[in-house]
């Protein structure tokens, strides 16, 4: 099968610059105050070029949150692939999702965006319904077939309010951590989380209504 035409090759590498320059732009400026002629002029393109790619920053945004997801579920499944016992790649997935603690300027833009949809309405459910589209494209069932006992004994309603709890825990403490690092550690925030994630994984939880 041909690979892409040399237009495709320079509409992708166009795109890729746009969403570096996104996160760029967005971790400098914050969401709001970001302009798309800046993200552009950070790309080295025009405005012209930004919206053949994308429609708007908030277009550019579901685009980075998409690549992110995938880029950790490719991460993930390596990890774990290299892990020659389940016990290893028990202890390998809770080090993954501990290190994404570490990942504070990813975490802020998700927090200020989701401040930002819920301030503009139109735009929270289009949030939801973006991370909706997201998370059902993700395929996380080599995890599973990886760790046969991790998940095996909880209903699929309990697997998927694990997953959410991890999420909001995790955010939860990365921002008190931004906010106030002197009432809480990087030490105790990885603590708490790995305790978290333990109770989580090994005890039964209920299922959100």
């Amino acid at each position: 099968m041909d690979g892409p035409n040399k237009h495709q090759q320079r509409t992708q590498a166009t795109r890729g610059k746009l969403l570096k320059a996104g996160m760029r732009v967005f971790a400098r400026d914050g969401f709001e105050a970001a302009r798309i002629e800046d993200v552009a002029a950070e790309a080295g393109h025009t405005r012209g070029a930004f919206y053949a790619n994308f429609k708007s920053k908030e277009e550019l945004f579901f685009a980075l949150l998409e690549q992110e997801a995938h880029r950790r579920l490719v991460k993930l499944r390596g990890i774990l692939e290299q892990c020659p016992s389940v016990e290893e790649r028990m202890r390998a997935l809770r080090r993954f999702y501990l290190e994404r603690a570490g990942d504070r300027q990813w975490a802020l833009l998700m927090l200020e965006f989701r401040l930002y949809a819920l301030r503009h309405g139109r735009m929270r459910a289009k949030l939801a319904a973006a991370h909706q589209r997201i998370r059902s494209s993700l395929n996380y069932t080599f995890v599973g077939h990886l760790i046969p006992s991790l998940l095996g004994q909880k209903s699929t309603a309990e697997q998927e309010t694990v997953k959410t709890l991890l999420e909001v825990v995790l955010s939860g403490f990365v921002l008190e951590h931004a906010y106030d690092p002197k009432r809480i550690s990087e030490g105790q925030v990885l603590s708490a989380l790995g305790r978290v994630f333990d109770v989580f994984m090994q005890g039964p939880v209920l299922a959100m209504k």
